[in-house]
């Protein structure tokens, strides 16, 4: 069992200023996998003090001072990779495969990428006789989810190390050990002390505090709508900038021209990854009317070949939902999907066939699915996914436009000129044509109440950035 019950500031392992022991559990098991501490405000103040007393040493380090801590921190990511999915298996179930391949090699994907932006980033730039600087924004508040660990921590640290400034982050108290390895990995780097520092807790404590702190400057959070409506209230007294990434609920159009079979194979398997818990997953599927018998037949195969099981096992696709909170919100919804008279095509409440504990969801498809539909509107966050049927492009977009959210879209066809017409008119902040991945160098982020900044590679570096004109910086003096 992992005890990791210190927090990391001014450059050193220190103990919380008031003991308070916190259980980290492992979902596939229900059993205790470590321990941390729960911090609150003084531990925060000690840390934002940290970060205040490094901000102005650490922003006037040069372009190759930073890519020299980031090369460091990246290759030790690299090397510690196994470790890391390890912690990200144990403390969120994800699967071995998951973990070891996808989870784990975010993290220094992201710093190599922020790396490649900062060799390149302009921080002046001469217009006439004036200068514009782009200069750290001073000491920031980072507070990170639990569905992708490593990954979301790794999207604000690398590019807030990038831009210069200081950081205090609170990761997600039931996902912490792949952020406090990485904190060993930033110790062993050599960033200077006060730099970087971590604190373990909750969002109404630990959160509140450092979203509310006088002396933060800026607020990066990932994490539900909820929450960040919470977040942007904190922040709101001292005027500091709020850059969020919240939920989703994204649709995937497949247009009457697509491969059937692959889109609707390659949606539902999207939307089962990481067991639903991620806030792009393709989570509504569009599909002409006339197709959507064989489209329901083919994602409902697709979820019964789809295994859940023990992380472990390297033939693991699903491992279980987080916590019992989220096996039972998610529970709800299916049931409240079947009361309100979708239609189940595979999986539905319980557990998965041959599992009698752990916090595991069967891999469910609903179809024949009205928009209106709690299960349409609300983010379930698990392996769920809804089929709604349309007559139209424009109908297809319609439903894609019509939710609160506005994170990512998907779209397959044969027609690739028909593809970018029906891409340009989703309001997302990001959109998929015919499944092509994720670029890192490319903004992430959305539209409405998916949130207001954008993260990877430049553009997250210039979240962490003020804009400076400096009048008369050439030329002749006025007078």
């Amino acid at each position: 069992m992992r005890k990791m019950r210190q927090f990391y500031i001014n450059g050193e392992w220190v103990d919380p200023v008031k003991p308070k022991p916190f259980d980290v559990i492992n979902p596939a098991t229900e059993e205790v996998c470590g321990r941390i501490s729960i911090g609150g405000p003084k531990d925060v103040d000690r840390a934002v003090a940290a970060a205040v007393a490094a901000a102005d040493s650490y922003a006037a380090t040069s372009r190759e001072e930073r890519i020299g801590l980031l090369q460091g921190i990246l290759d030790r990511l690299k090397q510690r990779n196994d470790e890391i999915a390890t912690a990200i298996m144990e403390e969120m179930g994800a699967p071995w495969s998951l973990a070891q391949r996808a989870q784990a090699p975010c993290g220094p994907q992201h710093f190599e990428a922020a790396l490649e932006a900062l060799k390149v980033f302009e921080f002046e730039e001469l217009h006439g006789t004036t200068l514009i600087r782009k200069e750290p924004i001073g000491p920031c508040a980072l507070i990170t989810p639990w569905n992708w660990p490593v990954n979301q921590v790794a999207v604000k640290v690398a590019p807030a190390l990038a831009s210069g400034c200081t950081m205090v982050l609170k990761p997600s108290e039931v996902a912490p050990f792949d952020a406090m390895i990485l904190a060993e990995i930033i110790h062993d780097a050599g960033v200077p002390a006060g730099v970087f520092n971590l604190v373990n807790g909750d969002g109404p404590n630990v959160g509140a505090a450092m979203s509310s702190h006088p002396d933060i400057a800026m607020v990066s959070f990932t994490g539900s709508t909820r929450a960040g409506v919470a977040v942007a209230m904190n922040a709101a007294p001292t005027v500091k900038r709020v850059a969020q990434e919240l939920g989703g609920k994204s649709a995937n159009i497949i247009l009457d021209d697509a491969d059937l079979q692959r889109a609707v194979t390659f949606g539902a398997a999207a939307c089962f990854s990481n067991s639903g818990q991620s806030c792009n997953a393709p989570t509504r599927m569009l599909v002409p009317r006339k197709f959507l018998k064989d489209a329901t037949a083919i994602a409902a195969a697709q979820a019964e070949s789809t295994k859940a099981g023990d992380p472990t096992d390297e033939a693991t696709r699903l491992g279980p939902v987080v916590s019992a909170a989220q096996w039972s919100k998610i529970q709800d919804l299916i049931q409240k999907g079947i009361d309100e008279g979708a239609t189940l095509a595979a999986g539905g409440t319980g557990l998965p066939a041959g599992l009698d504990r752990g916090y595991f969801v069967k891999p469910t498809v609903f179809t024949n699915v009205s928009n209106d539909l709690t299960i349409a509107r609300e983010e379930i966050f698990g392996p769920v996914l809804c089929i709604i049927p349309y007559d139209s492009d424009d109908e297809a977009v319609a439903i894609a436009n019509d939710t609160p959210y506005g994170l990512s879209g998907y779209v397959s066809s044969g027609n690739l000129e028909r593809a970018r017409k029906v891409a340009a008119n989703m309001r997302t902040g990001m959109v998929h044509i015919n499944n092509a991945p994720l670029d890192l160098m490319a903004p992430f982020g959305g539209y409405k109440q998916s949130g207001n900044g954008r993260e990877w590679g430049r553009h997250g570096i210039e979240e962490f950035l003020e804009l400076k004109s400096v009048y008369g910086f050439e030329g002749k003096q006025a007078g």
